[in-house]
């Protein structure tokens, strides 16, 4: 999946690959993953967008910029099987949420690697299976109707603990489509369990579906803004909220 060296630091290449996995980021989630001020990772996306790696795009008023790899930026990192994301108006607002999640993540789960939903599609386009995706059904053809997390907790080394699928809610779905998708983690085997990060809004429609689908002992539910309220070393109360990613 990775292609030969270049001459770029190790810092931007991280930094490039990063933004590939997860399809875009902010200056305030890279701050939290490199473990640097704001200043300082604004800084180093606005290097890479000057020198033609990053696209910087405040796609809404009053929220981060949004970055994304261009065709450059993507020869550079050395990944393979991702193309550049466009970020629409409408998907701005889970992109911005679905960066910090990321980054709050790897510091409440420092034994775990995270994974964004397109590194996961490329993965399972090429297993030719599902490796943490939960299955809706079959289409005609029959093969399998799979909904894909928006995130995933990976164990670092040989583990016997499976994956965790993580949900980044920030809408209300209709009834029935979070009942089904609900019922669809309750019985996916190929995680340990599910974490879903919701806004205020969206908390009472999936404790309902949840309820109904049966699913709280494979489902967790944390409201999102719980990542705001890290400790002194920006850790997010949220680990241990699964049990197999302890």
């Amino acid at each position: 999946m990775v292609r030969a060296r270049n001459t770029h630091s190790p810092e931007r290449l991280e930094m490039l690959r990063w933004t590939v996995r997860l399809g875009a980021v902010t200056a305030e989630a890279l701050a939290q993953h490199g473990s640097w001020t704001l200043a300082s990772a604004r800084a180093r996306l606005q290097a890479a967008e000057r020198a033609g790696l990053l696209s910087g795009r405040r796609v809404l008023a009053d929220a981060p910029t949004l970055y994304t790899v261009t065709r450059a930026g993507l020869r550079a990192s050395g990944l393979r099987g991702f193309e550049p994301s466009h970020i629409s108006v409408a998907g701005a607002p889970h992109a911005i949420a679905c960066a910090a999640v990321a980054a709050a993540l790897e510091r409440a789960y420092p034994d775990h690697s995270v994974m964004g939903e397109r590194e996961l599609r490329l993965q399972e386009r090429e297993a030719g299976q599902a490796l943490a995706s939960a299955c809706l059904g079959h289409g005609p053809d029959g093969a399998p109707v799979l909904h894909r997390p928006d995130l995933v907790l990976w164990p670092d080394g040989p583990s016997e603990h499976l994956p965790v699928a993580v949900e980044v809610e920030l809408t209300i779905k209709a009834p029935q489509r979070l009942l089904e998708i609900c019922r669809a983690w309750a019985r996916c085997r190929c995680v340990s369990g599910t974490l879903y990060l919701v806004a205020a809004d969206v908390q009472r429609p999936l404790a309902r579906a949840l309820e109904r689908a049966q699913a709280g002992e494979r489902i967790a539910l944390v409201a999102l803004d719980a990542l705001d309220t890290g400790d002194q070393h920006g850790q997010a109360p949220i680990a241990n909220t699964v049990p197999s990613a302890a």
